[in-house]
């Protein structure tokens, strides 16, 4: 390549990063937020579908890879991995700058997506859905961090309900692609399963190319020691308590690896908190942000809320398909109602806190919403209940989340320091996400523990009333213990000897509803305590430049300690930081 054409390529490059960057003073206008954005969503519908995508399918895949009993570990991997990861990235973006790790986390997500494509034993789909789990702990996170630092808290949410539009449709369009891929004996030569994984590859390049052209964020590396002993230790808390998360039913609640896994998980928790009050400022989750109120209300409120939340989206689904007959496409599309309700609740919350910059009525209004339409569903979900009975629960529901998604992370993002919006971001979608898995493995438990005893009372009323009943169980044809780790039977028994198994399933999940419910309101008395801060009108950008000139104009750091000094500036100067306006008493909190 000539001298000339080098200079014209990096003249081209330096002209896109020129577009792409924000003005003297730290702003981005519309159009390049939304550009950013757009190259976010598109990495974000990624890791959101794959979520869906993937259990629509996993019984064929296990059956074709022949490890039926072992298709549990192809989603604790998944699991494992995206939640560990998830403070990791927030923690190293603070560091290094959001942009390298984005990218790291989308190529990452799209190796891991081509390796299980390649998949030939659930053993290596497991490791490879691993791998693929690396890089979707990063995708969510670092997304709402960048919007963070391109977006004033006062504007945030209305970009942030964008994200949630992806969430929403990723939830429905998750089972359909995945029951039409599964349905496909083979497509183009391949499995048809196999692109359920193979379609990320032209996904992940697109959202790869978006953001290695639109996201350039200026950034002051900082000099900064790495916590590995913390890393390792929560590696050594959180691995065992997800594993018995999923595996709890299957080896028991008490049994002797489930012991060992509660002991390994305590003594990792202690060696994490003592690794984290060694590390002070540098630790992997600083210790002192919890006594930021903002912080420690919103990740509390997380933990409720996301295993109410969670519980909800799992049994529905589970109940349109037991009770119903619903294939898992159908009920997707079944599940629409619920997902306009979330995207109706994420675009009206964004748009009214960008208008009043009032955001504690959300969590709280979203609370009570689902809590309420969960109560009324533990009481209309019946084994004939029409589907047309549930749709202004499930809008009601949908609403309640839409309400909650945003203001959490916004008012975590708004009390802490630019210096650490990376790491406070992802430790409220790592904690969302350890209450949704809490909450999904106690509701499944609770669901099938109850579910035998059910359905056996369930067949004796019917038996008694109804001499058809009654003779199929005395000749064997419906004994009261059957097998219900294949629930596809019951689709193929005459209706009076379905019935019974569809009302003690029903009954079941009653009172699974009931518990999820108080689960979400005690959320409700969790975001009481959330303050009401004044949302600043700076992005993380500008807020962190107007504190490094305030600083240099005080004391002129020199350049090898810039970094620690911009790092304690920008606490000092952050907005959200300094006291509320007059006529607002009791809005500042301690910054710790």
């Amino acid at each position: 390549m000539s001298q000339s054409t080098r200079a014209s390529a990096a003249e081209r490059r330096d002209a896109r990063e020129a577009a792409a960057a924000p003005g003297e003073d730290g702003t981005f206008t519309h159009r390049q937020i939304l550009t950013i954005v757009a190259g976010l969503m598109v990495a974000m519908f990624l890791a959101a579908l794959d979520q869906t995508v993937v259990s629509t399918a996993i019984r064929t895949i296990a059956d074709d890879l022949q490890g039926y009993d072992l298709q549990a570990w192809a989603t604790t991997a998944f699991l494992i991995t995206s939640t560990i990861s998830t403070p990791l990235y927030g923690k190293l973006s603070d560091i290094y700058g959001r942009r390298p790790f984005y990218l790291f986390a989308i190529a990452v997500f799209v190796v891991g997506s081509v390796l299980c494509g390649m998949a030939d034993s659930m053993y290596q789909l497991a490791a490879y859905r691993a791998v693929q789990g690396i890089g979707a702990g990063g995708l969510m996170s670092l997304a709402l961090a960048i919007i963070g630092d391109i977006v004033p808290p006062r504007e945030r949410s209305r970009y942030q309900g964008y994200f949630m539009a992806v969430f929403g449709t990723s939830s429905v369009l998750g089972p359909v692609i995945g029951g039409f891929f599964a349905g496909q004996g083979s497509l183009l030569g391949v499995d048809g399963w196999r692109w359920i994984f193979l379609v990320n590859v032209p996904l992940g390049a697109l959202a790869f190319a978006a953001v290695f052209k639109v996201l350039h964020l200026p950034h002051l590396r900082r000099e900064h020691r790495i916590d590995w002993p913390g890393a390792l230790a929560l590696v050594t808390f959180v691995v065992p308590l997800l594993v018995i998360a999923e595996q709890g039913r299957v080896w028991g609640w008490t049994s002797g690896r489930a012991l060992a896994c509660y002991a390994i998980g305590a003594v990792g928790f202690v060696v994490f908190v003592l690794a984290e009050r060694a590390y002070r400022d540098e630790a992997l989750l600083p210790l002192q942000l919890f006594r930021n109120r903002s912080f420690t209300v919103a990740s509390v409120g997380s933990v409720v809320v996301g295993a109410g939340m969670f519980g909800g989206l799992l049994l529905l689904p589970q109940y349109l398909q037991i009770v119903h007959g619903s294939s898992a496409t159908v009920a997707g599309l079944q599940m629409i109602p619920l997902v306009a309700g979330i995207m109706a609740g994420a675009m009206s919350s964004g748009i009214t806190i960008s208008k009043t910059g009032k955001y504690k009525v959300f969590p709280l209004a979203g609370t009570v919403l689902m809590t309420v339409a969960l109560v009324s569903m533990s009481f209309v979900v019946g084994a004939e209940t029409s589907i047309w009975a549930l749709v202004p629960f499930m809008v009601m529901l949908g609403v309640g989340l839409g309400f909650n998604f945003q203001p959490a992370v916004l008012a975590v993002q708004n009390a802490v320091s630019p210096g650490e919006m990376g790491v406070a971001t992802s430790s409220v979608t790592f904690f969302r996400q350890m209450g949704g898995t809490i909450g999904t493995a106690a509701f499944l438990s609770l669901l099938f523990s109850r579910l035998p005893g059910q359905i056996e009372q369930s067949v004796a009323e019917a038996a008694a009333g109804d001499p058809r009943v009654a003779q199929a169980v005395q000749s064997g044809q419906l004994p009261a213990g059957t097998d219900l780790s294949d629930t596809s039977f019951i689709q193929e028994l005459p209706d009076y000897l379905a019935l019974p198994f569809k009302t003690g399933f029903s009954d079941s999940i009653d009172l699974v509803f009931l518990i999820a419910a108080g689960a979400v309101a005690v959320g409700f008395v969790v975001f009481l305590f959330l303050p009401q801060l004044a949302l600043s009108d700076k992005s993380g950008i500008q807020a962190a430049r107007e504190a490094a000139a305030a600083r240099q104009t005080a004391g002129a750091p020199t350049a090898d300690d810039a970094g620690e000094q911009v790092t304690q500036a920008v606490g000092a100067a952050a907005p959200t930081s300094a006291a509320p306006p007059a006529g607002r008493p009791g809005d500042a909190e301690p910054r710790g």
